[in-house]
């Protein structure tokens, strides 16, 4: 227990003391928020907000990890450092649309093909390390390996793993949308695969998961950070954590259930993000075949913004089904947990 609230003490402290740090860095340097033209108008008001955040939740969740691992017995793995690739890597891609933002003064920056072709080859490298060098299983899992016994075998695998790390992190930077709703939805999420880490890590037996220990490691140094960061991204925020931040996040929550065997889970502790990725494909759908929008705006959180919801109502509303969704994830999982262990 001590690595593990050295990892999420540490993230939260770096994060909470290093995001002002930044915010003055980037303020000085007139790196600020650009709007959407076709976004809400309220969020005008928001523009030349200090961006690109998302450095301090990264920071902050490498010093975390890092020094947990200073703790005797507690030694890096190889799941341990593709967990720190896929963070990385997808905020080396965040921070390359942000910047061309910034630069550019547009709210535009890579264009569709460079930012997903980024995140696709961050997939591909990540899924196929995670198969050959940390030997992480093939196997189509929900809870643990054996839940289904279909063996996707190592191409289908692969590309199964990269669509799940596009998706994930294209799902998170669509719900960055409003002050705090990313950091605050994900810490839920991170805080329930912490849990499950470590009740992996407590019985090899049922769950067959390289470095459990180290995932509910590096799931709780990603809460802490997130947590650190909302001290000043809740609203009204005094810093963004733009490309960088969300789509770190996505690519280090989609990590986690792959190298954890909760590939299918993940549509459950993550339902938040399910639901604004679906309210943008619907739109997109009805309008293009139909020409007819079903909300407002989407994603969905925009639509109750022109519905005339506070914008902290909407956020706390949907902090509350991220957590109701983090909660129903480990429910699910201990559920499945009782119905094979000899529990007297």
């Amino acid at each position: 227990m001590i690595p593990l609230m050295t990892s999420g003490g540490i993230a939260l402290i770096v994060g909470a003391f290093f995001t002002p740090v930044l915010m003055r860095w980037v303020s000085k340097r007139g790196i600020g928020q650009q709007i959407r033209e076709d976004g809400p108008r309220v969020h005008i008001a928001k523009a030349g907000t200090p961006t690109m955040g998302g450095i301090a939740i990264v920071g902050a969740m490498a010093v975390g990890f890092i020094v947990a691992h200073g703790i005797p017995s507690t030694g890096f793995t190889r799941s341990g450092v593709l967990l720190l690739l896929a963070v990385i890597g997808a905020a080396a891609i965040g921070f390359t649309d942000d910047w061309i933002k910034v630069r550019h003064r547009r709210s535009l920056g890579l264009n569709k093909r460079a930012k997903f072709g980024g995140q696709i080859g961050l997939g591909v490298i990540f899924s196929v390390l995670a198969m050959e060098w940390a030997h992480t299983s093939t196997m189509l899992s929900f809870t643990r390996i054996d839940s289904f016994g279909v063996n996707l075998g190592p191409v289908v695998w692969v590309v199964w793993a990269t669509f799940i790390i596009a998706a994930t992190s294209n799902a998170v930077n669509l719900t960055d949308g409003l002050d705090g709703l990313a950091a605050g939805s994900a810490t839920f999420c991170f805080v329930c695969l912490a849990v499950i880490g470590y009740w992996q890590f407590r019985h090899p037996g049922i769950y067959h998961v390289h470095d459990a220990l180290d995932m509910a490691l590096g799931a709780v140094a990603l809460a802490g950070a997130c947590l650190g960061f909302l001290w000043w991204n809740a609203a009204p925020a005094k810093i963004f954590m733009g490309d960088t931040g969300s789509l770190a996040i996505g690519s280090g929550l989609a990590a986690l259930c792959l190298l954890m065997d909760l590939q299918l889970l993940l549509v459950v502790i993550g339902g938040l993000f399910v639901i604004e990725t679906v309210s943008v494909a619907m739109q997109v759908v009805s309008f293009r075949m139909f020409h007819r929008r079903i909300f407002r705006m989407a994603p969905v959180h925009h639509h109750f913004e022109l519905l005339g919801w506070p914008e902290t109502t909407v956020i706390v509303r949907f902090w509350i089904l991220a957590g109701l969704f983090a909660a129903l994830g480990l429910g699910i999982f201990y559920g499945d947990y009782l119905s094979v262990a000899k529990v007297p």
